[in-house]
């Protein structure tokens, strides 16, 4: 039973459901990258989507997985339109060529959720030799965007249809390092700490979708760009921490209370569908959403040139 109910202004709460949030929204015409799509909130994201009539890529790591999900998928809806692409987030040379095959696919693109991560892993370096929390959080996501904005942009001026792009943020961000992006330290492993590293990255994510607010509304483009906190997710409580093992007394009590007060994947999906579908969420762009309700980021979200710096210093990354 999820505990925190209270509903916001939008009509909804913590405990909506991606379903309950898009109800009545009819999204055929509509087409959407969901990123991180072949497990979690990511799957049950593209999910709904599909099922309110969107056409719905998913990037994904993993093919075979990729694979199930859409058949699961296409079970449930017959008549869904779902299509899987290998995209990996941590590899710069994947992201490229993932937008490559997009660009050239000839699809419109209304929706971009970038959804994927990961949280708190040891220290490692990706295959491009970024820290991997910063590479595969926000970076891979940041030269996803850069690439299809072209397509983005056509398709909203074609359609006269409102893009929107959204950064599946966190919390988190509001716990960084001291000076928020380590700019000179990304790589750093002996001061690296796994929260604050993914604090980091969640930050980068929220800057990143700030910045793109305020690029869309110099060049007069008709799409908007929000980060959100989908909430703590049970499922994902023990994914890095190896101290208590699968059937560890404690471990097994700690993940079962955790069942009751966090949320379910359907609850952890909605804040996502939410801010990609619902009307109430048109000609809003530069927020932070939570519990399928608009609230305030950290005070170092609204910084504009802390913004700018990341976006030059991520471009030279990029390059």
């Amino acid at each position: 039973m999820w505990l925190f109910n209270r509903k916001g202004s939008s009509g909804f709460s913590s405990s909506s459901t991606a379903e309950e949030v898009t109800h009545g929204v009819d999204a055929s015409g509509l087409t959407a990258i969901v990123t991180g799509a072949s497990s979690g909130i990511g799957t049950e994201t593209a999910r709904v989507l599909a099922l309110r009539g969107a056409h719905v890529i998913m990037g994904v790591r993993n093919m075979a997985a990729g694979r199930d999900v859409k058949e699961a998928i296409v079970k449930e809806i017959p008549l869904a339109k779902i299509d899987a692409m290998e995209l990996d987030l941590s590899s710069l040379a994947s992201v490229r060529k993932f937008a490559s095959d997009f660009n050239s696919s000839g699809h419109p693109l209304n929706l971009l959720i970038n959804n994927a991560g990961i949280m708190a892993p040891p220290f490692m370096l990706s295959k491009d030799n970024m820290e991997l929390q910063f590479a595969t959080n926000y970076l891979g996501h940041f030269l996803l965007a850069n690439l299809l904005l072209d397509t983005m942009k056509k398709t909203a001026r074609e359609s006269n249809r409102e893009g929107r792009v959204i950064n599946v943020s966190s919390d988190f961000h509001r716990y960084p390092y001291p000076e928020g992006i380590r700019f000179d330290k990304i790589n750093d492993q002996s001061g690296y700490k796994k929260f604050q590293a993914y604090g980091q990255s969640k930050l980068a994510n929220v800057l990143h979708a700030n910045e793109l607010t305020r690029r869309f509304k110099e060049d007069g483009v008709n799409i908007s760009s929000n980060s959100l906190h989908p909430g703590v997710i049970a499922t994902n409580l023990f994914r890095h921490n190896t101290s208590l093992a699968e059937d560890n007394p404690i471990r097994v009590f700690l993940e079962s209370a955790a069942r009751l007060v966090l949320k379910n994947v359907q609850q952890g999906a909605a804040t996502t569908c939410y801010v990609a579908l619902n009307p109430q969420v048109k000609g809003i762009s530069g927020e932070y959403f939570s519990g399928c309700n608009l609230t305030k980021a950290s005070s170092m979200t609204k910084d504009a040139e802390l913004a700018k710096k990341l976006w030059d210093f991520s471009m030279n990354l990029v390059k």
